[in-house]
């Protein structure tokens, strides 16, 4: 993987690319393709190539929690996390709901349960089958309140956080003014169709210019990290 921007290089060490100085941050890490399409044949994954899989592990390895909405975990069929340079975060599921099977890989194939981040109207019955499985944060009333998910997160020692999707997530995440860092791969890919972009759900348009920090590239595929006016 080369540097395109700034001071372009014919090596990168991905990990100084990437740290993170401050005590608590957030980071959303998405693919998409040059049209605009968050997924193909239905998945994100798709979209990707080696390299973007590499740099989706080390970003796992360079957080303490990877934060996942409930539909993309369905979707996506999430696991834990892998062991990466000795690390293992835990997965956290955002779920007003708990429409979530308890068979499934998030809870079965994995090094550490995860975590599932509710709301007090979440359904009783479903809290009690998730018992001994995950551990369970109630952050809200009526709606996740992601301000007081992230600090419950942060009470646990996960303070550096890797929001994966989807594209609802992301968007709560924006309308809270709790994003610090956006890492999007641009896939050289026209994948047309009906899917939709890496925002959703905002009510308004949120208009803060996004910092440009670097520009990475490899096999055309682009590697871009922003910084957003919550990080200051």
């Amino acid at each position: 993987m080369r540097r395109l921007f700034p001071d372009p290089a014919d090596q990168v060490d991905l990990r100084t690319a990437y740290g993170v100085q401050t005590s608590r941050h957030v980071r959303a890490n998405f693919v998409a393709s040059a049209d605009g399409s968050v997924s193909l044949q239905g998945k994100s994954g798709t979209l990707g190539n080696a390299a973007d899989r590499e740099l989706f592990q080390l970003l796992r390895a360079m957080s303490d929690v990877v934060l996942v909405g409930a539909g993309t975990a369905r979707v996506e069929n999430y696991g834990g996390a892998h062991e990466f340079d000795g690390r293992t975060p835990p997965i956290a599921v955002v779920s007003r709901s708990l429409d979530l099977d308890p068979q499934a890989r998030l809870f079965t194939d994995t090094r550490v349960p995860p975590i599932i981040l509710t709301c007090d109207s979440a359904p009783a019955d479903r809290r009690r089958a998730l018992d001994g499985l995950a551990d369970v944060i109630v952050a809200g009333a009526d709606d996740v309140d992601m301000r007081a998910a992230l600090d419950a997160l942060a009470d646990r020692g996960l303070r550096h956080v890797e929001c994966e999707g989807g594209p609802h997530l992301l968007g709560w995440l924006l309308a809270a003014g709790l994003l610090d860092e956006l890492c999007l791969t641009l896939a050289p890919v026209i994948a047309g169709g009906t899917a939709g972009r890496i925002v959703a759900g905002l009510d308004t348009q949120v208009a803060d210019r996004l910092r440009l920090l670097h520009v990475l590239e490899d096999d055309g595929y682009l590697f871009l990290r922003y910084s957003t006016a919550a990080a200051g």
